[in-house]
């Protein structure tokens, strides 16, 4: 279980989101205006947010789940750390400019999510190759560290591959989001 389960807001919005698109999506303008009017320290109840950057970064990618690419840009931009290039990485590769993605995905070089994303990609990988055979994708099933700028040439090549490429992408981005807002959550309370 993610810890981000014990503060309700959070929880209710990171299990709301849509399955988003490899590229930019709908933004869904009620949630997103309401994460920047919103002061954070509201998502974490009953926790009280320990570190404000990281806080920001939860922001950062709930707006992202939701399709704020600008509003997420905005936060993710002025972060400074590791986990911000990421955010900011993930943003540029849905927008998509995957050039620019590429350039923060190396900024990011080895995230302490990393890990547990090469993982789950695993998982999900292992899933759905069974029932639909993906050679671009085969990389995913080889142990070893998550490859963001792989993932990123993996994302524009599902794109244009069709229904189960695609699907496959958004359904490890879906978890690589949760990873890391998972990450950001246990920062932003000191845990």
């Amino acid at each position: 279980m993610n810890l981000f389960q014990q503060s309700p807001r959070f929880a209710q919005l990171v299990q709301e989101a849509p399955l988003n698109e490899l590229g930019p999506g709908q933004r869904n303008k009620h949630v997103c205006d309401l994460l920047c009017a919103e002061p954070a320290t509201e998502l974490f109840a009953p926790f009280k947010p320990l570190d404000t950057n990281a806080a920001r970064a939860c922001v950062a990618g709930l707006l992202l789940m939701y399709d704020g690419l600008d509003d997420s840009h905005k936060i993710s931009q002025d972060l400074g750390d590791t986990t911000g290039s990421y955010w900011h990485g993930i943003m540029h590769r849905r927008e998509p400019d995957y050039g620019n993605a590429k350039y923060w995905f190396a900024r990011v070089r080895r995230h302490p999510v990393y890990p547990a994303v090469a993982d789950a990609a695993r998982e999900v990988a292992r899933q759905a190759l069974t029932e639909s055979p993906w050679p671009n994708a085969n990389w995913l099933l080889e142990s070893g560290p998550w490859r963001a700028d792989a993932f990123v040439d993996l994302c524009q090549a599902a794109r244009k591959a069709g229904t189960h490429a695609d699907l496959l992408c958004r359904n490890i981005q879906r978890k690589e989001c949760e990873l890391l807002l998972d990450y950001c959550y246990r920062s932003a309370i000191g845990d």
